[in-house]
């Protein structure tokens, strides 16, 4: 195998393998960035998408997902609050607005939103579209097809729901609800008419081949926002002694990524603030979107020092391709 022609394939529009991406991410980290880089640029320009999110149900959660503050399995003094009222979710879109960001995502605790909670979020949803100019997403856990067809209904656009890891090491991060059962939710998003965002966090004792499983999984059901999240191991959580990545890896990560996944969006997510660089490096390795502001239980980086950055960069905020 040689970087330049598998690259130069696929910028002639040809999928690479799985044993070709396992390949890829035991290259030199340079030449494997840069050829990222140049496929990035060839799909999706100078485009850069960003995102930002607002904790709107807290805490208190059934799924024992090992990674999270927000488990109920997990003791770490996360704050435990019900659906924020309407007001302060549109506050906070407003806000976002103001600041020249895309999408606001509301994101909640727990399995799935009740069909009443999901009422209310459409509520809620109607106001933004009504009063901002801004995009709106929606994390609720695992819906069923009619719940995500009142939410577009209700102005939705897009639903987020992460993978978090491959099919394989799932088990190992969660046993309360199965890799199917979020396959499904996706399905069944897509199903009504709804884009996804969908992707995982690196970190969480998987391997190279689990990070090329799911970006394959990722490829298979057609998703073009793909966010990369660094495992912030949190105290209280079983994952809390798990080695914190490093720049390298989360640059060799969005790199085979952008191979795998040459038109997406591959956006980083949380665990960006404890890069030393803020993701300098991986915008310069194939990642073209982010979230920006605060996380849902860890501080993130401000929506005007990303500014700064991707002026400094020479992106253009706008909407991804896809």
């Amino acid at each position: 195998m040689d970087m330049e022609c598998l690259g130069n394939a696929v910028l002639q529009g040809r999928q690479i393998s799985r044993e070709e991406a396992l390949w890829l991410y035991q290259q030199p980290l340079e030449p494997l960035c840069r050829k990222a880089d140049e496929i990035r640029a060839h799909f999706c320009s100078n485009g850069f998408d960003i995102c930002t999110i607002i904790n709107g149900k807290s805490g208190r959660c059934s799924e024992n997902c090992r990674f999270c503050a927000q488990s109920a399995h997990n003791h770490t003094g996360a704050e435990e609050y019900p659906l924020l009222p309407n007001e302060e979710i549109l506050a906070q879109a407003k806000v976002n607005d103001a600041q020249g960001v895309l999408r606001y995502s509301i994101v909640t605790s727990g399995k799935r939103l009740s069909d009443e909670e999901v009422e209310r979020m459409c509520h809620a949803v109607g106001q933004i579209r009504k009063e901002t100019n801004i995009a709106v997403c929606i994390s609720f856990g695992l819906l069923k097809e009619e719940q995500y067809r009142r939410l577009k209904e209700a102005g939705v656009t897009r639903v987020h729901n992460n993978l978090e890891t491959s099919r394989r090491n799932f088990p190992n991060v969660c046993t309360t609800h199965t890799f199917d059962d979020k396959i499904n939710a996706i399905r069944a998003a897509q199903a009504a008419g709804l884009s996804v965002c969908s992707g995982g966090i690196m970190g969480l004792g998987e391997t190279v081949e689990d990070r090329i499983d799911m970006a394959l999984t990722l490829r298979e059901l057609g998703i073009r926002s793909v966010p990369v999240n660094m495992l912030n191991p949190i105290p209280g959580t079983p994952f809390a002694q798990n080695k914190k990545l490093t720049s390298e890896d989360m640059c060799r990560i969005v790199a085979v990524y952008r191979f795998l996944l040459p038109d997406a969006s591959i956006r980083l997510a949380g665990g960006r603030g404890l890069l030393a660089d803020k993701g300098k490096s991986c915008f310069r390795s194939g990642a073209n979107a982010a979230i920006s502001g605060d996380m849902l239980t860890t501080a993130g980086i401000t929506v005007a020092t990303d500014m700064e950055l991707l002026k400094e960069l020479g992106y253009e905020v706008r909407y991804g391709n896809e």
